[in-house]
């Protein structure tokens, strides 16, 4: 009897990490401005800096412009990060790669990263889309 008890423990145990893993969250959509001279956000006065804020990784490139996508990776929502040498987006999770306008360019992801709408203005960054 404990054998049998066992056994369909152990079978249950398997089949529950066969379970689907749930999709990456849904994309936000966002209107948020960033002080910039807040230094909370120091991480964007520097070309290559990121930062995550409301879901949504913003970027500022090599040439110093803003980029902004979203924040989970649509292969399984890890977070992405920002390779400021290739000017893209990276998943190391999984290894899916992201252009910098979101698009897919390697791995595992079945879709694109939600862009969004940069506009800096004096020391204020707004971020939406």
């Amino acid at each position: 009897m404990i054998g049998m008890s066992l056994g369909a423990f152990t079978i249950g145990s398997r089949m529950q990490s066969c379970k689907k893993i749930s999709p990456a969250p849904a994309a936000p959509v966002v209107d948020f401005t960033l002080n910039l001279a807040d230094p909370a956000y120091a991480a964007l006065g520097h070309n290559g800096g990121y930062l995550y804020n409301n879901g949504v990784i913003v970027a500022r490139t090599n040439t110093g412009t803003y980029i902004a996508v979203s924040e989970f990776c649509t292969h399984k929502g890890s977070p992405v990060i920002y390779e400021a040498a290739g000017n893209d987006f990276f998943c190391n999770s999984h290894g899916a790669s992201y252009s910098s306008i979101g698009a897919v360019t390697g791995g595992p992801a079945p879709s694109a990263l939600k862009q969004y709408t940069t506009t800096l203005t004096g020391t204020s960054l707004r971020v939406n889309g």
